[in-house]
């Protein structure tokens, strides 16, 4: 069995809508998929129709935006019911901070001569509700301002670049406790990805699961070897889940296709367990797997 958790299509920062990215996961050759597009629920319906007609199985997800200690984190949450109020307030104030963003940055960009309108940023992702600077580097590539996603950010909208805006994100101990509220369970994603181990060690990883973090996610493309090992050894000191996902953004990513990296059958299990035990815990009505 082949797992790929952790995806992203248009109705975030992907490239591929929601449904093309089904059947691209089941023509690769996968058995279940996580989509998880950033603070949002807004592709699950498409997925779930589309799964349904290629007998895909589908965990619907999100990647929720939070900060901890001052360092952003990323938190996949799976299965929670997305119409929890308190869930839905957090996530509004997330995607609100997007929003506000937008026009700072592509002012920064212009003082710099870089002449992008936040209507070209838009028509450069139709379909996307969640615009950020993924979005903002499509619509520099369209202008030839830079060649892909990669050079923008490494150039003009990763930290410490000039058209860098920082946002609210959302506490990760608070939204680990709202998504299991909501029946869900939570998976750190890539926390040690390039060099970031210093900003989740060892005794914070303790903290969060004790504050109710089900996984973290180890085999991901932006861990090298060693960040792997260790991440591995820590998660089985602490009992948590092991996930392995590709982190696909379509054209948005270079090297992370569909499936590189898989998630074990029996730690996916164990997910699924805990995500029937934090569902029965809760007075919510989350999702449950979409089994092909």
């Amino acid at each position: 069995m082949r797992i790929d958790l952790h995806t992203h299509s248009t109705a975030s920062d992907g490239t591929t809508p929601p449904a093309d990215l089904v059947r691209d996961a089941h023509a690769a050759g996968l058995d279940v998929l996580g989509i998880t597009d950033h603070d949002t629920d807004a592709g699950w319906a498409e997925a779930a129709r589309a799964a349904e007609q290629v007998g895909l199985t589908l965990v619907r997800g999100m990647e929720v935006s939070t900060r901890h200690r001052g360092e952003g984190v990323h938190l996949l949450a799976y299965l929670p019911d997305p119409t929890y109020p308190p869930l839905v307030e957090t996530l509004g104030k997330v995607l609100g901070g997007r929003g506000q963003r937008l026009p700072l940055m592509v002012a920064a960009l212009a003082e710099h001569g870089v002449h992008l309108t936040e209507e070209e940023v838009r028509a450069a992702n139709p379909g996307t509700d969640v615009v950020g600077r993924p979005h903002v580097a499509d619509a520099m590539v369209a202008k030839g301002y830079v060649a892909s996603r990669d050079e923008a950010f490494a150039r003009w909208l990763g930290p410490g670049r000039p058209a860098y805006v920082d946002r609210w994100a959302a506490p990760l101990v608070e939204t680990i406790r709202l998504v299991t509220e909501a029946g869900g369970v939570t998976v750190v994603a890539h926390p040690w990805a390039r060099g970031r181990a210093g900003a989740l060690p060892a005794q914070e990883l303790a903290v969060l699961r004790d504050a109710g973090l089900t996984g973290v996610e180890v085999d991901h493309q932006d861990h090298d070897e060693a960040a792997r090992a260790g991440l591995r050894a820590l998660a089985g000191e602490l009992d948590l889940v092991v996930t392995g996902s590709s982190d696909h953004h379509g054209l948005g990513k270079v090297d992370h296709d569909l499936g590189c990296n898989t998630t074990a059958p029996e730690q996916y299990e164990r997910l699924l367990d805990a995500a029937v035990r934090a569902a029965a815990a809760s007075d919510r009505e989350p999702p449950a797997v979409l089994v092909g």
